[in-house]
């Protein structure tokens, strides 16, 4: 057996004592797919964002850049996303914002060996100038669409999002802006985030929307009351659940005494991870432990594949910086939520009531209310 055989072979065997260890796949779940997973086997099924074809969970690469943590490890980030690719995810989700800049660099990196098979999501729409200021303008969505496609080395953007929904530029210019770089074929599809019913009505009129991209998880559902989902499905538009974890609450590793690096983790100023309302908020996850012990999986894999049985248009883009997390949210695929399942669930969690807002006054002030 040859050095570079040997290494793989401990590599594997290291990733799966550690996951048995720690517990995160039960008996079950790690039976029926979980060697697969380990080896890199897995072919992973698809959905649909419009017309553009995905393995049907994503990979969220956000976190790798910060925002919930110090950043992580550049090589542990790239090792990360190149495993995703093993194990069946053509889907990568980033953004210019992200660092900013240095995620869609690692992104780029991590995914040249094997561009042509995999679809890379990204976004423009903030100022970044130090504040949550947006800027949405056709001249600059032109010049930092070069500036995304260089450091993705890449020549064309698959999912192209606007971040955040611009009051001070028409959607309409946006749209027709995006109309362009298609055209041009330096963009394939056209994306927006945490838009509005009605501003997604008015974008699609302009140049098709292929999908949405909101937070929603199973203590995050305004997307279900506010029209978005059904304006999607009204359109034959995908939707991109992020934070489909709740930002980490719903893998169930967080408890009364966490705290958040105020300098490093926005969570920190998050009003539902306060020391005034995290106490309030654990019975939701002490019933979803529960909840997917009987179903021999982990809250994180309930969590998604809940969302998955919910519609098959909607592809979660879990993110993590570890394979072992990575390997863990994958088995969701594995675990198969009928209709009475997904009511049960539903009906249980309404006893819950989520205590804070989801974000801090200043990321809430740049979501689109428009009605």
């Amino acid at each position: 057996m040859n050095n570079d055989m040997q290494a793989i072979n401990r590599r594997d065997f290291l990733t799966l004592t550690t996951l048995a260890s720690v517990g995160l796949m039960t008996a079950p779940l790690w039976s029926a797919g979980a060697e697969k997973l380990i080896k890199g086997e897995n072919k992973m099924r698809t959905r649909k964002l419009g017309t553009l074809e995905v393995s049907e969970i994503g990979l969220g690469c956000m976190n790798m850049a910060g925002n919930y943590n110090p950043p992580a490890d550049r090589q542990q980030s790239i090792a990360t996303i190149r495993k995703a690719f093993e194990n069946g995810v053509t889907f990568y989700d980033t953004a210019e914002v992200y660092g900013p800049y240095i995620d869609e660099e690692l992104v780029g990196e991590a995914l040249q060996p094997f561009r042509d098979q995999v679809k890379i999501a990204t976004k423009f729409g903030f100022a970044i100038d130090g504040t949550v200021g947006l800027d949405s303008r056709p001249e600059r969505i032109k010049r930092v669409v070069e500036e995304s496609l260089k450091r993705l080395r890449t020549d064309r953007i698959d999912l192209y999002y606007q971040h955040r929904v611009d009051p001070n530029v028409p959607i309409e210019e946006v749209a027709g802006t995006i109309n362009e770089l298609i055209r041009q074929g330096k963009v394939l599809h056209f994306g927006l985030s945490e838009a509005s019913a009605k501003t997604i009505r008015r974008a699609h009129a302009v140049q098709p929307v292929s999908a949405v991209q909101s937070e929603y998880s199973l203590w995050t559902r305004n997307v279900e009351l506010n029209g978005v989902l059904n304006t999607c499905n009204e359109l034959g538009i995908g939707f991109v659940p992020w934070s489909p974890v709740g930002a980490g609450f719903l893998t169930g590793k967080y408890d009364i005494n966490t705290k958040f690096d105020e300098k490093s983790d926005f969570r920190a100023g998050f009003p539902r991870f306060s020391k005034e309302f995290l106490p309030l908020n654990m019975p939701i996850i002490d019933w979803l432990k529960g909840y997917a012990a009987k179903k021999n999986a982990t809250p994180s894999q309930i969590s998604l594949a809940w969302l998955m049985a919910k519609s098959p248009n909607i592809v979660p883009i879990p993110g993590t910086r570890t394979q072992t997390h990575l390997l863990e949210n994958l088995g969701a695929q594995n675990l198969h939520l009928t209709n009475a399942d997904v009511q049960e669930i539903e009906t249980c969690l309404s006893k819950y009531p989520v205590f804070g807002d989801r974000m801090g006054q200043a990321h809430m002030s740049s979501i689109d209310y428009t009605i």
